[in-house]
């Protein structure tokens, strides 16, 4: 109940520290990429857009405190949270059960560079042969794993402080 109420009491704190979150695990995500060496596949790009949708609403929604204007960009993050979450289980899914004939598909750039967007954004949550690869495990869970989890966990906090946050107020 503690925790509840500390989420709850200082919305604007909670929205910082969530975009506080999204943007370190942006960092990681560039430090994998770029030091690391591992390329993103067009479903993590889509993610990291997410993650980034997501921190934007929540820096935006702790920057007042009026209740309409925090609750407003508080759903925005809840909904780019629950995108982020439906294509790291889609990958996550992929993962576990890659399809028979997996092909390397475009970048996500040439994809949207090539095609109209009714054509690219099916082919991004097709998936390609990269988005079925686990590069890089930590405790037994890939990166999309790890991302659905992260995604779920920010949706769990902005769902609670949604909720508990507009019938206090």
């Amino acid at each position: 109940m503690q925790v509840l109420n500390w989420i709850t009491t200082a919305p604007r704190r909670t929205l910082a520290l969530i975009a506080a979150a999204c943007v370190a695990l942006l960092a990681f995500g560039m430090y994998l990429q770029h030091v690391q060496g591992l390329e993103p596949c067009p479903m993590c790009i889509v993610q990291r857009y997410a993650l980034v949708l997501v921190a934007v609403s929540a820096g935006l929604a702790s920057l007042r405190g009026s209740k309409g204007w925090w609750m407003s960009f508080g759903v925005l993050a809840l909904a780019a949270s629950g995108f982020g979450a439906f294509v790291a289980a889609r990958q996550t899914w992929l993962q576990w059960y890659p399809p028979e004939f997996a092909s390397c598909g475009r970048d996500f750039y040439g994809m949207i560079e090539n095609y109209p967007v009714s054509r690219a954004i099916p082919m991004i949550f097709r998936g390609s042969g990269d988005c079925t690869a686990v590069d890089w495990t930590f405790l037994g869970g890939s990166i999309a794993n790890w991302s659905f989890v992260c995604f779920v966990g920010l949706a769990a906090v902005l769902l609670v402080l949604l909720l508990k946050g507009g019938k206090r107020a």
